[in-house]
């Protein structure tokens, strides 16, 4: 593992949430009420053609899940929601993208490991809460080009707006948004928690 620390035990990770309650792991679609999860690392609909992830579910640690609940609550209202793409990471499957995609600006390299998979890194995007349907945005979800990034500005002025809403939103609940990718957002938590290697089964146990 490069030299890093992960914790790739659940009685470590059990032991962390006993003695620091903010390292918890929680499960978003219970956590957020009215969230919409599309999480297609669990699906062959992803950069590999392959399922990554065991089930479609997404964690965060609890401050976090927690400022991202508020985000959701400003959203709504307005009529728009979050749809989450991905949060929770572990670390073998950021090994996996990086050994496919081979670039630091879209996928963490192992030597230095994601806030992914701190839990404190979540990507997302808009819908309407009428409908459920994505807002406009500058590109699909994992777009590796140039038109993926937080300031790509040849872009249609509905998508710039939805953009800035976004970033604007997720910015006053203290999540920073990645210059590379418009739907990657990394809470300020991430420094204060460890790399994990955890399936997401093991959370739950």
């Amino acid at each position: 593992m490069h030299g890093l620390r992960v914790v790739t035990t659940p009685d470590y990770y059990r032991r962390q949430v006993r003695e620091t309650p903010d390292s918890e792991l929680v499960n978003l679609a219970e956590f957020i009420p009215g969230i919409i999860l599309d999480i297609r690392y669990a699906t062959a609909a992803n950069l590999l053609g392959r399922p990554l992830y065991q089930a479609p579910k997404a964690f965060l640690r609890r401050p976090a899940a927690a400022a991202l609940r508020a985000v959701q609550e400003e959203l709504a209202t307005v009529g728009i929601g979050l749809k989450v793409f991905d949060a929770y990471r572990p670390y073998s499957a950021t090994v996996a993208f990086y050994d496919h995609v081979r670039d630091e600006t879209y996928a963490a390299p192992p030597w230095r490991g994601s806030r992914h998979n701190r839990g404190c890194a979540v990507d997302v995007t808009l819908v309407s809460l009428s409908t459920g349907e994505e807002l406009a945005m500058p590109t699909d979800f994992d777009d590796l080009t140039p038109a993926a990034h937080a300031d790509f500005s040849e872009v249609s002025a509905l998508a710039q707006l939805n953009r800035a809403v976004l970033r604007a939103v997720m910015s006053r609940h203290c999540f920073e948004q990645y210059p590379g990718e418009w739907w990657h957002f990394d809470h300020k938590c991430w420094e204060n928690q460890d790399l994990m290697d955890l399936e997401f089964a093991d959370l739950q146990a």
